[in-house]
């Protein structure tokens, strides 16, 4: 089954804070679709060199974290519904960025695995499951 992964789920590993949830995502790109919008491909490249500027990681870590990614199964989405995104940001008081992702899991009527707690609050009252939330 296929899933919306947020980038902060991505980006947990290689900024060396990884957690059960990041663990458990992980292990599902193995055998599931892993769905995101267009903007996480800028979105995750984005917060590693940021990190590089930081001297958090290393222009290799950055390195290892694309080509580890590029071996999974991710799928990029290029329809969002500008409108529904709007609604939804205002809504539940997200970045247009973080509805992006809500909005694709709404219109494919997928689960969203994030790490953000505003994003998998506005998830579940939307009725979409949240990766890593007891069944």
């Amino acid at each position: 089954m296929a899933f919306v992964v947020d980038a902060s789920v991505m980006l947990a590993r290689p900024l060396g804070q990884p957690n059960a949830i990041a663990a458990l995502v992980r292990a599902r790109l193995d055998d599931e679709v892993g769905l995101v919008p267009a903007l996480w491909w800028f979105e995750v490249r984005n917060a590693l060199i940021i990190n590089e500027r930081r001297r958090a990681i290393s222009e290799a870590e950055t390195a290892r974290a694309v080509q580890e990614w590029a071996q999974l199964d991710i799928a990029i989405d290029n329809s969002p519904d500008e409108i529904a995104i709007m609604r939804l940001a205002r809504k539940h008081r997200l970045t247009v960025y973080d509805a992006t992702y809500l909005e694709l899991a709404l219109r494919e009527r997928l689960p969203l695995a994030t790490l953000d707690a505003t994003l998998a609050e506005a998830a579940r009252q939307e009725g979409i499951a949240v990766v890593g939330d007891a069944v």
